[in-house]
Formats: structure tokens, C-alpha cells, sequence
């Protein structure tokens, strides 16, 4: 008997293990990169080299900086992404040391984390400022700054904060400039043109150094450390996936990444970008070419989609429920549209910062949905108690005559009277979810946003437009498709 029940056991666990490997094996590797051109271009490349070994991929663009995506890889949402080694170090493991690739690997595989060996180039910061006034001034290095404490510098959010950014800069140098502000990276360049700023942070190999006619100031001090580009990955990712990831090592150096940085700015494309990196193999660079904007803007309309109506299903599943009771009054009913009109009083780039770090969110497509809920709950809420306490007293009293129970009341009854203002709510917060739902790619749940912020970082109008016109399209279709359900579901009598 125990021997049967064995075999028995022996032989069902293996479709079971094959069907759980082929479904591992199905899943895509995720790529994931930071909000500059360089990593836009490096998580490119990374899919397509993975896509050309036969492995599904995809690319996950611009999710932010340095710790939301290492808080993805970690947690799962992505199984690798570009970084470098100077990073590493000072913002991942915390220490001011100069560290060796063998050191950072060691290290990291504590988190379960390995990674690859550099591919070929360092990209290191650097401080840069207009030829001309630079010039003019006389200033060659990072010391020459403390004789000028009149210089506006515009730093980006992220190196305003590193530990080898702005604040230990300074007090190396001991600079005395005052008039620091925050910029955006790709913003930052315009900034500098247009004379706003005086000085800006840079990458070594950012294209727009040469295109904008700068000068890098000499790090005299040896300040920075070296930021040797690799490519992170999680050790239980599948084997082939890390061998194919492992081919990108030594083949990029500075002036052809840079190279392919300044094809990126040129064509405001990153996919035709990292096509040059395959241009002596043909079949790879036409299947890097790749996707159309047609096929583009289904993808991120039908995830804008998918982000919008699971949250508003659920504000809608939970919002009204929670309007019947606060139409009550008293303290629970005071507490519930409170606590409404509080999360839609948080800045919705911080409540999505805010639910990163919850263990069941992280940096994923259900912070997404759970942020947007949270900000389409009130309009819900509000109308659903409002219209339930508009009702005359006289109809209240009519409906208890006829000897109808609280729930019939409320159901045959009261929902239908007030439905019209309950309608009014779910449309308000379906337009809102879809608003808001562009701030989804900054986590890298996709969306309309993704072209929004791809626009951002190359400063493109147009490609801003390629998220924004559909964006504000869907919320138009999504006002006119509530307007006739509106004259569908609310009785005439009530509409008049």
C-alpha cells in the first residue's frame, strides 16, 4: 500500500513539476531601467539581446532612481536593470569605501541579487556649465566655483539627496553657493541653455555635453568614484537569461555609448537607438528596430485601461457601501468621509511613494490600482451620502408608512431616488483614475504615462503629446460614455 501510494506520488509530481517549469519559463524577464536616456538605452538593449536568445522579455521604462528600482528588484517586480558600480556602493550598501567588482558581488548576494561584469564603460558625474561663461570666468575644475558664490546650480532631485552627491560634494570642496534647486535631469539641459541655471550635475556620457557646446569642470579632488556600468540581476532568475545578460559585458565603451546616447536625443527613440548597438548583425538590428505606434498606443492605452477600471470597480464596489453608512451622521459617519478627504488632500506622486515601501505592494501594478482607488473614493463616498441624506423626509416617512424593512428601503427606495447623485460620483471618479493614471509609469505599471515621462527625459513635445492627447481623449470618451448611462439607468422623472 505505501509502496503504490509512492509511485502514485512519484508519478503525479512530475506534469506537476513540468507544468510549474513551463510556466516559469513562459513568464517574461522584466527589465527595468532609471529615468535618463543611457539606462532607457541599456534596458533596451538588455530585452532585445535576451529576446534574440529566444528568452520573452520586456522593458519596463524610466521607473525613477536608484532605490525604487532596487526595491523592484528585490522585491520581484523586475529580474534586472542597468546601474553602476559607484552607486552600488554608496547608495546600495551604504559605505563610503572604494569597493572592487568582487567586493559588490559578494555583497549583494546577500540580497540574492548577482551581477554582471562591467560592460565597458565608466559614467561617472560630473558638474558642467556653458563654454562661454566658463570662459569668461575662468573656471577650469569643481574648486574654481568657491570664488563664484553668485552661481545659480540646478541638481537633480536624486543627487541632491546621494551620498555622493551634492551636500558631501560641497563640503569637500568647501563651496558656498546658496542657490541650489531641484531640476529634472533632461529638463536640467534647457535649464543651462536658456540661462536659468549656471550649473548643472551631468553623466560623462550624456550626449548633450558636446551637443550644448559644455564644459565638464575638473574634479580636481577626486571626488567621485568610478561608476563602472553593469547590469543587476536576481539569482533566481533563469540560467539562460543570465548567460544571455552576461554576453553584454565588455562590449560598450564611452565614446560609443555615448554614441548611442546622442542617437537617442537625435531621433527621440530608444529602440532605434539600441539598434546601432546590433548594427553588425542585421537580423538583430531590424528586430531591435521594432514596435509601431499604432501597436505603441494600444499597449498603453489598453494597460491605462486595465489600471483605470480595476480601481474604479473597486471605489465603486467599496465607496458606495461606505457612503450608505456616513449618510448615517454621527461619529463613523463623520470618520469615513474624513479619511476620504484626507488621501485626496496627499499629493498623488507621494501617496504612490508612500504605499511603495508596504510589503504587499512594492513597486508594482497593484500600488497602482491601489493608490488610484484610494484617490477615486471620495467623489463616491460624498455623493453616495449626500444623495441618501437629500432625500425628504417626507418620502422617509411615506416608505415607513408602507411597512417596507430598512433594507427594502434602502434598496427599492432610497438608492433608486438618489442614484443620480451616486452616478455623478463614479463619473467624477472615473475621469479622475483616468487623469491620474499617468503617474502609473513612474512605477513602471505602463500606461499613457510612459510616453509622458520618455518625453520628459528627451524634452520632446511631441512624444509628451503621444501619452497626453490620448489621455485626455479617454477621459472626454469616459465623461460622454457616464453622460448616456446617465440618460440610461436614471428614471426621466428624476432627470427632470
Amino acid at each position: 500500500m505505501i509502496s503504490w501510494l509512492s509511485d502514485f506520488f512519484s508519478i503525479s509530481c512530475v506534469p506537476a513539476f513540468l507544468i510549474f517549469s513551463a510556466s516559469v519559463f513562459a513568464q517574461p524577464i522584466v527589465i527595468g531601467s532609471k529615468k535618463f536616456t543611457e539606462s532607457y538605452v541599456i534596458g533596451e538593449i538588455a530585452k532585445h539581446v535576451l529576446k534574440d536568445a529566444g528568452i520573452p522579455a520586456e522593458h519596463r521604462q524610466g521607473m525613477g532612481g536608484t532605490i525604487i528600482l532596487w526595491q523592484a528588484l528585490r522585491g520581484g517586480q523586475i529580474d534586472a536593470y542597468p546601474e553602476y558600480t559607484g552607486t552600488i556602493a554608496q547608495e546600495i550598501l551604504k559605505t563610503d569605501r572604494a569597493l572592487s567588482l568582487n567586493e559588490i558581488r559578494d555583497a549583494l548576494m546577500k540580497f540574492g541579487v548577482g551581477t554582471t561584469e562591467s560592460l565597458g564603460f565608466n559614467n561617472t558625474y560630473a558638474l558642467v556649465m556653458r563654454r562661454s561663461e566658463a570662459q569668461q570666468l575662468g573656471l577650469r575644475t569643481i574648486g574654481d566655483l568657491r570664488n563664484h558664490p553668485e552661481l545659480r546650480i540646478g541638481l537633480t532631485h536624486e543627487f541632491l539627496d546621494r551620498r555622493d552627491g551634492w551636500q558631501p560634494l560641497r563640503d569637500r570642496y568647501r563651496l558656498p553657493q546658496q542657490n541650489v534647486m531641484g531640476i529634472d535631469h533632461a529638463l536640467g539641459y534647457a535649464a543651462l541653455a536658456n540661462g536659468s541655471i549656471d550649473v548643472k550635475d551631468a553623466y560623462s556620457t550624456d550626449a548633450k555635453i558636446a551637443d550644448n557646446d559644455l564644459v565638464v569642470l575638473d574634479d580636481n579632488l577626486k571626488f567621485f568614484p568610478n561608476y563602472d556600468a553593469v547590469v543587476l540581476f536576481r539569482l533566481s532568475v533563469r540560467p539562460d537569461a543570465i548567460a544571455a545578460l552576461r554576453r553584454l559585458e565588455r562590449t560598450l565603451d564611452e565614446k560609443r555609448m555615448t554614441t548611442l546616447n546622442a542617437e537617442a536625443e537625435r531621433t527621440k527613440n530608444y529602440t532605434r537607438a539600441a539598434s546601432l548597438y546590433f548594427a553588425s548583425d542585421t537580423n538583430s538590428a531590424t528586430s531591435v528596430f521594432g514596435e509601431s505606434f499604432t501597436h505603441k498606443l494600444s499597449r498603453w492605452t489598453l494597460r491605462h485601461l486595465q489600471l483605470a477600471g480595476a480601481s474604479l470597480a473597486l471605489a465603486v464596489l467599496i465607496g458606495i457601501p461606505l457612503g450608505i453608512v456616513a449618510s448615517r451622521g454621527g461619529p463613523v459617519g463623520h470618520t469615513i468621509l474624513g479619511f476620504a478627504g484626507v488621501v485626496q488632500t496627499i499629493p498623488s506622486l507621494a501617496l504612490l511613494a508612500l504605499l511603495v515601501p508596504v510589503p504587499f505592494f512594492g513597486i508594482s501594478v497593484r500600488t497602482a490600482i491601489a493608490a488610484l482607488f484610494l484617490y477615486g473614493l471620495l467623489p463616491i463616498v460624498r455623493n453616495t451620502a449626500s444623495g441618501l441624506q437629500d432625500i425628504p423626509r417626507s418620502l422617509r416617512e411615506s416608505a415607513i408608512a408602507l411597512g417596507l424593512s430598512p433594507a427594502a428601503r434602502l434598496w427599492q427606495i432610497y438608492l433608486p431616488i438618489a442614484s443620480r447623485s451616486i452616478l455623478s460620483g463614479i463619473k467624477t471618479s472615473a475621469v479622475i483614475s483616468v487623469g491620474t493614471a499617468t503617474l502609473a509609469a513612474l512605477i513602471g505599471a505602463g500606461g499613457l504615462g510612459e510616453p509622458i515621462l520618455s518625453g520628459l527625459n528627451l524634452n520632446d513635445h511631441i512624444t509628451i503629446l503621444e501619452g497626453a492627447i490620448p489621455a485626455a481623449l479617454l477621459a472626454l470618451i469616459v465623461q460622454w460614455l457616464f453622460d448616456l448611462l446617465d440618460r440610461v439607468l436614471i428614471p426621466k422623472g428624476l432627470r427632470l
